[in-house]
């Protein structure tokens, strides 16, 4: 499937939640329409037409602004045929996934001669990510929301992905990673989505259950600290012997507290620093 495609299928599958987000006020009212169109048909593969109350939303989600004809062009094409169609107020909203090559304009407007015709623009990029991550029909888009920290970001929506109900969590994932490929390497992607989904999984229980086992064998400070240098091995690699022996001295609210920091670490250094701030 391509990324254009999921945005579509994604856009129809939630006609609600996507429409209250690009209009900015809810939608109650919301019906999928038939994305062929008269006269000659033309079949829009990458666009969703929502009927409203009293007005049709035309959204289409572009991986790209170049396109053949040019996106002004279509934007009219449709236009048109939407209004020959219903004869109804149309509203076109364009939500670009990736930002132009540097200094490419975007156009919101089609102008020939005496023809005039506007739409709006979403750059996803540019859009504020809390409003979608707080939705699971838009927070497949998140990790290409405005930041200044893209990895942390895609942590936090991994981390609101393996929160969800598990009807919904397997799903929302694969669309998520799909979208997030637009943007990041995939052997990050599968990491960090790996750990959230393991936080929640039946594995990651298994593992604390197994230190708990061994604390009520060997003593609670020695049960938490073998756990968490597991962790720390698992998700680091092998940790040299000072940092080993620094995680041997803290005391075992300190070791609580690293098995929960741990999560967030993604290097070495992450877990120097975690160290540092204890005062030793």
């Amino acid at each position: 499937m391509s990324f254009d495609n999921l945005c579509k299928l994604l856009s129809e599958k939630y006609p609600e939640r996507f429409a209250s987000w690009v209009l900015g006020e809810s939608q109650l009212s919301v019906e999928v329409l038939k994305t062929e169109l008269s006269i000659e048909p033309i079949r829009a593969d990458y666009v969703t037409f929502l009927q409203l109350q009293g007005r049709i939303l035309h959204l289409e989600l572009q991986t790209r602004l170049e396109s053949n004809p040019p996106l002004s062009l279509r934007m009219v094409d449709y236009w048109v045929r939407l209004y020959r169609l219903y004869r109804l107020p149309i509203t076109q909203v364009v939500v670009l996934l990736l930002p132009p090559a540097e200094g490419t304009v975007i156009e919101t407007v089609f102008a020939v001669e005496q023809t005039r015709h506007e739409y709006r623009v979403i750059k996803l990029w540019q859009q504020d990510p809390e409003t979608l991550l707080e939705d699971p029909a838009l927070l497949p888009l998140a990790p290409l929301a405005a930041t200044t920290q893209a990895e942390a970001l895609l942590q936090q929506v991994a981390q609101r992905v393996s929160r969800l109900h598990e009807g919904q969590r397997q799903e929302v994932s694969e669309y998520t990673q799909v979208l997030a490929g637009l943007k990041f390497e995939s052997a990050l992607i599968r990491q960090l989505f790996r750990e959230g989904m393991m936080r929640e999984s039946v594995i990651y229980q298994d593992i604390l259950e197994e230190g708990r086992q061994e604390g009520r064998q060997e003593g609670r400070q020695e049960g938490e600290r073998s756990l968490v240098l597991r962790q720390l091995t698992r998700r680091l690699g092998a940790l040299p012997a000072t940092v080993r022996s620094q995680i041997n001295a803290l005391a075992i609210a300190q070791l609580e507290a690293l098995g929960e920091a741990l999560l967030d670490f993604s290097s070495l250094s992450d877990l120097e620093v975690w160290l540092a701030a204890q005062g030793r």
